[in-house]
């Protein structure tokens, strides 16, 4: 087990404290577990409902994260995964009731309803006013099936939002109490793992999942779902998960809804966007109309991987709660707006080359072709040997470089090479970014420029190979033993220029730099990293080749390759 803790025993304490800490509307009530508003006792606050909500640990943000004006009063913390004591209960309540009365919003497991009731009784019988209102959002589970029931997910979030917005307006202790309920009863949630998570008490996960698996219907307490099944894509596993949401809350076309798509804990938010995006466009397509929309992490299970959605059937008077101000840790300040579709905004059209076309069948654009050939079938290679020195990104970025040339080749001038390779800098700084991206670009527009001659011959062809190369060193500050692509390109380019010194042979010229490239390639693999992907890594590059000093003997050779096959020369 792997987690930023001091001991599993204050996990709840240490978390609670640097939560508090950061956020001075906060206070932490003394030897208890109950994160409170700071001007709880104030007469501003008193005069409203004060709402508490609560549970085990191990769903943050959830429940601390809610406290604040228009949402929670106080939360009160079990240990994680185990409700909060009675006594810890009842002690929130104590501190933030008021004339008006106290609401309890509990997830409906049975320890929490009966920790939180039996608080609710003791208060009362000391005069205190409180209701209590149970969400069980889950319908992975039947109503009435043989378990303790619906299970309270993420979906309670929303509850708070709609209450403390009523209390807020200063409601009666029944109109809020009203409010809570009409919305668990509008709500649904549906969640899937696609990991386990580990409780810190426990050192272990609950569950185990193979790669292409994923638990369906679960909780938030680290237990197996309803059913288990293959990983799917993400619009099939939005799909599975929305329609027993709309099922069970019977929405149909023109229902108003509000959308929340939870992190689970462990998933990276780019993910929950994909799913967001999927959600709406698919409730959008039963003519269900998406009011307001969240993604984020709002109550989680540990470090699951995975989400949960919930929709909130929604009319004019709940959407005005949804939307009232509030001042909490957890909650996303901006009002959660669906746009009507995503805005794009059209790039003006680069000018039409001038001059003829590539020909299909002339030298230059046979060599463009090899390289790009190859570059794309050593996409595995390369990714292979950059997920052990860097990043993993070299293989993917330079096929997509090889794709975009390609598929631009037929628009390509052929009135001059220096043309050609100016369009190609354009393609690639246009569809490739990272470090090979500029890379690429300076070295084959510092080599347009150079070959931008009358006739270039075979001396022209070398002076723009050294001038790219300079522009990969200027550009990048890499020098030869620096363990990068320089490494490669400039004892290549050195040998190219030396032999073409001596000889007009282009290809016997081109075999001498590939062998001089593949050596400078090869002596990267014992050199420690001193820019680049693989600096970062240190020592631990050492017995593997600079990947990207292997690209330039991988479309080097497929030049060679390419000059040397039988066909015409232009």
């Amino acid at each position: 087990m792997k987690k930023l803790i001091n001991e599993p025993a204050v996990v709840v304490p240490d978390m609670l404290a640097g939560l508090v800490l950061l956020n001075p509307a906060l206070a932490l009530l003394r030897d208890g577990l109950v994160v409170h508003r700071a001007d709880a006792r104030e007469p501003a606050a008193l005069d409203s409902v004060a709402l508490i909500s609560g549970g085990g640990s191990g769903h943050e943000p959830a429940h601390g994260g809610y406290v604040g004006p228009g949402m929670l009063s106080a939360a009160v913390a079990g240990e994680v995964f185990i409700s909060p004591s009675t006594d810890a209960v009842l002690a929130a309540v104590r501190l933030v009731a008021g004339p008006r009365g106290v609401l309890l919003i509990v997830k409906n497991y049975t320890g929490d309803r009966l920790n939180f009731a039996l608080a609710a009784e003791i208060a009362r019988s000391e005069g205190i006013d409180v209701e209590m209102v149970v969400v069980a959002d889950d319908v992975a589970l039947s109503a009435d099936g043989p378990h303790a029931g619906r299970r309270g997910l993420a979906g309670t979030v929303l509850v708070h939002k709609v209450a403390g917005a009523a209390a807020a307006e200063g409601r009666s202790l029944a109109e809020v109490a009203a409010a809570a309920r009409s919305a668990a009863a509008s709500l649904g949630t549906m969640g899937v793992a696609l990991s386990p998570c580990t409780v810190p008490a426990a050192g272990q996960p609950g569950f185990s999942l193979a790669d292409d698996e994923v638990e369906w219907g679960l909780g938030i307490h680290g237990e197996p779902g309803v059913r288990r099944g293959a990983l799917v894509r993400a619009g099939e596993l939005v799909n599975e998960l929305l329609t027993p949401v709309i099922g069970d809350l019977r929405l149909g076309a023109g229902s108003r809804v509000a959308l929340l798509v939870n992190n689970l804990g462990g998933s990276a938010a780019g993910e929950l966007s994909i799913v967001a995006s999927a959600a709406v466009a698919q409730l959008r397509a039963r003519q269900i109309v998406v009011e307001r929309a969240w993604a984020g992490t709002f109550l989680t299970a540990l470090e699951m991987a995975g989400c949960s959605i919930s929709v909130l059937e929604v009319d004019d008077e709940r959407l005005r709660r949804l939307d009232a101000p509030t001042r909490t840790s957890a909650w996303p300040s901006h009002l959660g707006r669906v746009q009507d579709a995503v805005p794009e905004v059209a790039l003006p059209e680069p000018p039409a080359p001038r001059g003829p076309a590539l020909a299909a069948d002339s030298t230059l654009r046979r060599v463009v072709e090899a390289v790009c050939d190859r570059l794309q079938a050593a996409e595995p290679r390369l990714t292979e040997l950059d997920q052990q020195v860097g990043d993993g990104d070299l293989g993917d970025s330079l096929a997509r470089a090889a794709r975009g040339i390609t598929a631009e080749l037929d628009g390509y001038p052929a009135d001059s090479p220096a043309a050609l390779l100016r369009a190609m800098s354009a393609t690639v700084r246009r569809v490739v970014g990272g470090t090979s991206g500029p890379m690429y670009a300076i070295a084959l527009l510092r080599a347009a420029i150079a070959l931008d001659v009358e006739s270039p011959g075979a001396v022209d062809w070398s002076r723009a190979f050294t001038a790219g190369v300079a522009g990969v060193r200027e550009l990048g500050g890499a020098t030869i033993g620096d363990r990068t692509m320089v490494d490669a390109l400039q004892p290549a380019a050195e040998a190219f220029a030396r032999h073409l010194d001596e000889s007009d042979d282009v290809v016997a010229a081109l075999a001498t730099a590939l062998q001089r490239a593949e050596a400078g390639a090869a002596e990267t693999a014992r050199l420690t990293p001193r820019l680049g992907r693989s600096s970062y890594v240190g020592e631990r590059a050492l017995g593997v080749p600079d990947p990207g000093a292997v690209a330039v003997t991988l479309w080097l050779a497929a030049v060679r390759d390419a000059l040397t096959e039988p066909g015409p020369r232009r």
